[in-house]
C-alpha cells in the first residue's frame, strides 16, 4: 500500500491562512504591522528567487516587507552598519541577511550583529542556545517545518525513534534537538547520522520517524527502511533539465520505492520547501508582538 503523502504545500497554505487573521488584528486592534527586511548581497540568482519568494509571501500575509540588494562588492562595514540601522528601526522585527555572502565577508560576524529578538532565522547563538535548553525563542526555519509537517500530519513523536541523517547547523542538527526535548512534537528517542556513520541502514532500518537532509539525491532506498516507516525529505538536488528548460529536482530519499513501504511522506518539490518560508513568516509576527509587549 502506498504512503500518505504529507503535503507542504496544503500545510504551509494553511499555517499563512492562520498568520493573515493574526496580522489584520494586529494591524486594526494594535497599529501593528509586522515588518521584515531582506538583505541580499551579489547576485546568486539562487539566493535572489529565495528572497523574491520571501517578500512575495510577506506582501500576500499584509507584513511590511523591505529588500535591500547590495553589490557583491560592498564591504564588511558597510553591511554590518546596514544590520545595524534595521536593529533600530522600529518599522522592522524581522531581519533576514540571505546566505551564502560574497567570500570576504564574515558571515558569522554578520549573524552575530544582528539583534537576538529580530533573528527571525534563529541563526543567532543567542537563540541557538535558547533553543538547545528548550527556551522560548525563534525555531530556525526549516526545522520548525519538519516539525509542524510531523504534528498537522498527526504523526506520534513521544517515545518515536527517529534517525536524522545529516548534521548541519542549519537543519540536521537542530532537528535532532528539537525531537528529543520534553515538548510537544519531541520526546523521541533521537540518532543522528551523517558521512562518518558506519552503516547507515542499520540505523535507518531502525527509525520510525526518517528525517533526511543530506544533500544527496536518492540516496536512501526502499531498502534501508521498514515498514510503516514517516519520512520527511529536506533534500533537494537538481538531477537534469526538462525539455523545457525547466530543472528536474529530486529529495535525498528514493521516492517511488521508499513511499511502496513507508505510512507518510513528504514529496519533494512540494514538501519541506513551502514550509520554510511560512515559517519565517510566522517567526516574524511572532518578533512584531514580542517587540511590542503583545507576545
Amino acid at each position: 500500500m502506498s504512503a500518505k503523502i504529507i503535503s507542504g504545500t496544503e500545510t504551509a497554505k494553511a499555517i499563512r491562512e492562520e498568520l493573515k487573521v493574526q496580522v489584520a488584528e494586529l494591524t486594526e486592534k494594535h497599529k501593528l504591522i509586522p515588518g521584515l527586511v531582506t538583505i541580499l548581497v551579489g547576485e546568486d540568482p539562487a539566493s535572489q528567487s529565495y528572497v523574491s519568494a520571501k517578500n512575495k509571501t510577506a506582501h500576500a500575509l499584509g507584513i511590511h516587507s523591505e529588500q535591500v540588494t547590495l553589490p557583491a562588492e560592498t564591504s564588511e562595514e558597510e553591511l554590518l552598519a546596514l544590520v545595524d540601522k534595521y536593529n533600530k528601526a522600529d518599522n522592522i522585527h524581522g531581519i533576514l541577511v540571505q546566505l551564502p555572502l560574497p567570500k570576504h565577508i564574515n558571515e558569522a560576524k554578520v549573524l552575530y550583529t544582528i539583534d537576538p529578538n529580530k533573528d527571525v532565522d534563529g541563526f543567532h547563538p543567542v537563540n541557538v542556545g535558547k533553543m538547545m535548553l528548550g527556551e522560548q525563542c525563534f525555531l530556525p526555519c526549516t526545522p520548525h517545518g519538519c516539525l509542524e509537517l510531523l504534528q498537522r500530519a498527526g504523526v506520534e513523536t513521544s517515545g518515536a525513534e527517529v534517525v536524522v541523517v545529516g548534521r548541519s547547523n542549519i537543519v540536521g542538527k537542530p532537528v535532532a534537538n528539537l525531537m528529543l526535548q520534553k515538548r510537544a512534537g519531541g520526546n523521541s528517542t533521537v540518532t543522528l547520522c551523517h558521512t562518518r556513520t558506519k552503516d547507515m541502514s542499520m540505523h535507518t532500518k531502525r527509525a520510525d520517524i526518517l528525517v533526511v537532509a543530506a544533500g544527496v539525491a536518492n540516496m536512501i532506498t526502499a531498502d534501508m527502511v521498514k515498514e510503516g516507516v514517516v519520512v520527511i525529505d529536506v533534500g533537494v538536488n537538481r538531477i537534469g533539465m526538462s525539455e523545457s528548460g525547466k530543472a528536474i529536482l529530486a529529495g535525498d530519499v528514493d521516492f517511488n520505492s521508499v513511499k511502496e513501504k513507508a505510512s507518510a511522506i513528504t514529496p519533494v518539490p512540494g514538501g519541506v520547501g513551502p514550509m520554510t518560508i511560512t515559517m519565517l513568516m510566522k517567526n516574524t509576527v511572532q518578533a512584531a508582538k514580542q517587540l511590542a509587549g503583545l507576545a
